[in-house]
């Protein structure tokens, strides 16, 4: 902890402008589709590391601003944990004052981030549109109907798209973190549902299909989306990370990685959390997702498993998966281990799995 304390110092007071920054080559498509690679080497390049909301029970957005501080350490330590990706949650309320006008200041707090994610090492998977704390969703979004509700979320990509376009620390744009349709249920919020500890991690891209099918419905929410962004990007990759119902249902097929919709994508990214005694049943959901593009199991984390079990899934599903991101809580190991939340020692064992995990997978990766 201190060695880490000292080092944290070190790289503190020799930061510098952005500009001056070590070179960092963007991250491309290779020209078959099938992998990531480095612009200017060419040189594989395979995703690992860790969702970044912020502290345990708490938005980086929310407060980043008061403590600044605190976001660059969070950022040396997981780039010390061995992440070259860390995924940010953008929610829609912190850049969108209006329905129609976006915030400068927010806007210009994302680019300093990516600045820092430079600095790091690290590269961003920017996943907007999140609605995950209510006190954080404008009154004015959920008055809006489908199409206009469609349209802000249009301009917070173009705004976001705008701010990121040719910074090299950009791994890819995320539209939503795992967008559903269908209508609420009385008594649930009309766009958003799976609240897990005051968090609304899930939100409806429509809730009335209005005699429309629901890939209709999909395509045209993802055209409208990567077409704000390639306004102002036209070479940030761009995802959604999804639900493997899969997972779920064996029989389920992908939606938004069905044939007309993946189309618009450039990587699928899917959600796993393997269940104890089921990791065969997880190895076969994750093959759906296996459709020619690269595959990136965007979250992914021994929540309902062992570490044993966990690790067979991450050792099954290498064989087809090209990037791992897991979890990162705003806690180091040794506080982990100190009995920091979530989990404590469990936390802590994770971490340092994996942190060593990370060398052998991207060997066998190559």
């Amino acid at each position: 902890m201190l060695l880490l304390a000292c080092q944290l110092g070190q790289v503190h007071a020799q930061e510098q402008p952005a500009t001056n920054a070590s070179p960092m080559e963007r991250v491309r498509l290779s020209k078959d589709g099938t992998k990531f690679v480095l612009a200017d080497s060419g040189a594989t390049f395979a995703p690992w590391g860790f969702n970044f909301v912020g502290e345990f029970g708490r938005i980086v957005e929310e407060y980043w601003e008061e403590d600044w501080p605190g976001v660059e350490e969070d950022f040396h330590r997981m780039a010390a944990l061995g992440a070259n990706v860390v995924r940010l949650h953008l929610q829609i309320g912190t850049y969108m004052e209006t329905a129609e006008e976006v915030d400068p200041q927010a806007l210009a707090l994302l680019r300093r981030t990516l600045d820092l994610a430079q600095r790091c090492g690290l590269y961003l998977d920017l996943t907007g549109l999140g609605c995950y704390h209510l006190d954080a969703v404008p009154d004015w979004l959920d008055d809006l109907s489908e199409a206009e509700r469609w349209e802000t979320q249009a301009r917070f990509w173009e705004a976001v798209a705008e701010t990121c376009a040719g910074h090299p620390a950009v791994f890819c744009y995320d539209l939503m973190n795992e967008p559903v349709l269908g209508r609420a249920k009385d008594g649930e919020h009309p766009w958003l549902l799976g609240e897990l500890e005051g968090f609304y991690f899930v939100q409806r891209i429509s809730s009335d299909p209005m005699q429309r099918d629901r890939q209709t419905i999909v395509e045209a929410w993802v055209k409208k989306m990567v077409r704000a962004i390639r306004k102002h990007d036209r070479d940030g990759l761009i995802t959604v990370g999804v639900i493997p119902w899969a997972h779920v249902w064996p029989t389920a097929k992908p939606l938004f990685y069905s044939p007309d919709v993946a189309r618009h994508l450039d990587f699928v990214s899917v959600h796993f959390y393997p269940k104890a005694g089921e990791v065969e049943k997880a190895l076969a959901a994750l093959s759906v997702y296996d459709i020619g593009k690269p595959l990136v199991v965007e979250e992914t984390f021994p929540l309902s498993c062992s570490l044993e079990e966990f690790d067979e899934f991450v050792e099954g599903g290498n064989v087809r998966v090209d990037g791992w991101i897991s979890h990162y809580f705003g806690n180091s190991i040794e506080e982990h281990a100190a009995g920091a939340k979530p989990s404590g020692e469990v936390t802590a064992k994770f971490l340092k799995y994996w942190k060593d995990k990370k060398a052998a997978i991207q060997t066998e990766q190559q």
